[in-house]
């Protein structure tokens, strides 16, 4: 038998073999150079703002993973430039507002004060104007804490002390402060608490500022003759309310009551900053809780804070 022929036509056919691999691995190197152009052609496209254009790949194409990819960092990054935009819209709104709110009443207060010092005033009229540029001041300071608290909360720089606490005390202890304040104003007012303890992870001062507020809002926009302020148990949740008989939130504005800057037509008065109920959400929502509002115009409207329970009549 002869070995040598043999041998040549193996070497033949692996040779063969090898071109035949060698030519399939070409076209392939060829179409993933030209798919990998194509993609960079996309991707300039999507930098110089064409945000929608997408990478197209067969399933069973070696780009596949690739592209998938990159089509999956251009949505992120495009969802990224959409969040920019509204921040940039949002801290324009907000700039915009705190000018006016803060020129207005700051004009205000430098009349009054320019006419006490020029004498332009005397005797009781002086007086007045006096107590005028003193409520002025205050409700500048006001506007100012408050924008200053809004923006620590969206910057994330506040920190928070969660602990257990027992709900229906901590409530009843903020409310000691309101009841002068309520006959004061001859505001009826009715407490609805149990007895027993309910507990909730809470930050104690953050709670405190979400009831205060609320209860504020009431105070200086509702028009209310009667307050109830309460704490029960629904569905494993503590529910702190607040509800009023107040002029009440029409049907429109309910949907945006606790956008930031957001002002009712009704309901609020003029030198509101339109922050406080944005900053009861933030609040609220920082320590997993839920708020909602109900309104009924001229007859009953109840904001219900809501936290998951930890625990009854926590030892």
């Amino acid at each position: 038998m002869d070995i040598e022929p043999t041998w040549i036509v193996l070497l033949f056919i692996a040779l063969g073999a090898a071109a035949v691999l060698a030519f399939v691995l070409f076209r392939r190197l060829l179409h993933v150079r030209r798919r990998l152009r194509d993609i960079s052609e996309i991707l300039d496209d999507i930098v110089q703002g064409n945000a929608k254009h997408r990478i197209l790949a067969d399933p069973h194409d070696m780009t596949a993973a690739i592209s998938y990819k990159m089509n999956d960092i251009v949505l992120h990054f495009q969802e990224q430039i959409i969040a920019l935009n509204k921040t940039a819209e949002a801290n324009k709104q907000l700039m915009t507002s705190f000018s006016h709110d803060v020129r207005t009443p700051l004009t205000t207060l430098i009349g009054y004060l320019d006419a006490v010092h020029k004498h332009i005033v005397a005797g009781r009229e002086r007086e007045e104007y006096m107590e005028t540029a003193r409520r002025k001041a205050h409700d500048l300071k006001d506007y100012v804490d408050k924008l200053f608290e809004w923006s620590k909360l969206n910057s994330d720089e506040e920190t928070f002390a969660i602990r257990t606490v027992d709900i229906c005390e901590l409530t009843r202890m903020i409310l000691k402060d309101w009841i002068p304040v309520f006959e004061t104003r001859s505001l009826s007012f009715d407490i609805d608490i149990p007895e027993k303890k309910l507990a909730a992870h809470l930050d104690t001062n953050a709670y405190s500022r979400i009831l205060n507020n609320l209860i504020q809002n009431v105070l200086a926009h509702s028009q209310a003759t009667a307050i109830t302020v309460g704490v029960s148990m629904e569905d494993h949740r503590i529910v702190t309310s607040v509800m009023d008989n107040g002029i009440g939130i029409s049907n429109e504005d309910l949907p945006y009551i606790f956008q930031r800057l957001y002002k009712c037509d009704k309901g609020r008065s003029k030198k509101d900053s339109g922050l406080g109920l944005s900053i009861v959400q933030q609040l609220t929502e920082k320590m997993r809780g839920t708020i909602h509002v109900e309104s009924t115009p001229l007859e009953r409207t109840a904001f219900q804070v809501q936290f998951p329970l930890v625990s009854e009549n926590p030892g």
